[in-house]
């Protein structure tokens, strides 16, 4: 690339086989929490780039527009027809191949530019499914990931239409009602730090995480390409909203975060940079070591502040690195 845009070399640095990482340390996220400084939290919190922007809200917005435009009504859902769950199903399949196909193809084009691993996806390996990365991740994806987030989503929809659920009305408790809403990226990457480390477990790395980490040079539909077991215990966060108070509109944006979000997170890039200069951040540097190491950073960036307390938080220098090189070495997965 010779736009300027494209030169990572003042933002990272690279070794001698190409691999690039960004300037300093992995900070512990969200900002704020070690030590606790609420001012730095909240700066982060509706900064750009922060917690919340851009992603939490596209995710939001994505989740509002298709539970009012392409949702069926809960009356219709009180029987579980072959109609409706099948309009689910091709509603999620095409949402996942429009996000994950867009960052796919732009940054397939953006070349190695600000990419950490800078050799291409696998396109002749007899380890993924047609010898081919993508072709086996996007296998993974609309073969296992949507049918089981598919069907936990329209059990979840049938019981509040059935009031096995009880529905929170967004009219007479709004306060509640908003804060839950804003409190499900948090309650979701808590759900999924433990879900990961349970994963790690050897006898279930070996059984289904194994799947997901043939992905040690990640791509964008890496994300959710998962053995179908991984699968289940993966999206069985949406069960919380089965025990505690809730809204049809809040289980769902917890199931469509857990369904989007590894997108950009698995990318392998850590920005996306268009020709005007403008750019959006990718794939954290934090995720990235977590598939290149195992057994680090399993909570993602976004809340590193569990692998924090827990030891297991690699902050990309070079004495972390040889720390956790050792610790692989003690332990064979593969």
């Amino acid at each position: 690339m010779e736009n300027k845009y494209f030169d990572d070399t003042k933002l990272g640095t690279r070794d001698k086989r190409g691999n690039w990482k960004p300037n300093g340390k992995i900070p512990v996220n969200p900002p704020g929490v070690f030590p606790f400084n609420p001012l730095k939290f909240f700066k982060d919190f509706i900064g750009w780039p922060g917690y919340f922007f851009p992603y939490q809200m596209l995710f939001m917005g994505i989740t509002i527009l298709t539970y009012f435009f392409l949702t069926p009504p809960l009356e219709q859902m009180k029987n579980l027809d072959l109609g409706w769950i099948l309009f689910i199903f091709f509603r999620n399949a095409l949402i996942i191949f429009l996000w994950t196909g867009a960052f796919h193809l732009k940054l397939k084009y953006q070349g190695s530019a600000f990419k950490y691993n800078p050799k291409p996806l696998e396109t002749n390996a007899s380890k993924f499914f047609f010898n081919n990365q993508t072709l086996d991740n996007m296998f993974w994806t609309f073969c296992s990931a949507i049918p089981i987030w598919t069907a936990y989503e329209v059990i979840t929809f049938w019981a509040f239409a059935n009031n096995i659920i009880p529905i929170v009305s967004w009219e007479m408790y709004p306060v509640y009602c908003c804060v839950l809403f804003f409190l499900i990226p948090f309650i979701r990457d808590g759900h999924f730090y433990f879900v990961h480390r349970l994963l790690h477990w050897k006898p279930l790395y070996k059984f289904a995480h194994k799947t997901h980490h043939l992905n040690t040079n990640t791509g964008a539909w890496s994300g959710v390409s998962m053995h179908w077991f991984e699968h289940i215990l993966y999206f069985s966060g949406i069960l919380i909203h089965w025990i505690i108070p809730s809204h049809p509109l809040i289980a769902m944006f917890h199931i469509f975060h857990a369904g989007i979000a590894p997108t950009a997170g698995h990318t392998g890039y850590e920005r996306m940079v268009f020709k005007n200069g403008q750019w959006i951040p990718c794939g954290d540097y934090n995720h990235y070591l977590h598939h290149k190491h195992f057994e680090c950073n399993y909570a993602g960036g976004g809340m590193s502040f569990f692998d924090k307390i827990f030891g297991t938080f690699h902050n990309g220098s070079e004495e972390a690195d040889i720390a956790f090189k050792e610790r692989r070495k003690s332990r064979k997965y593969l």
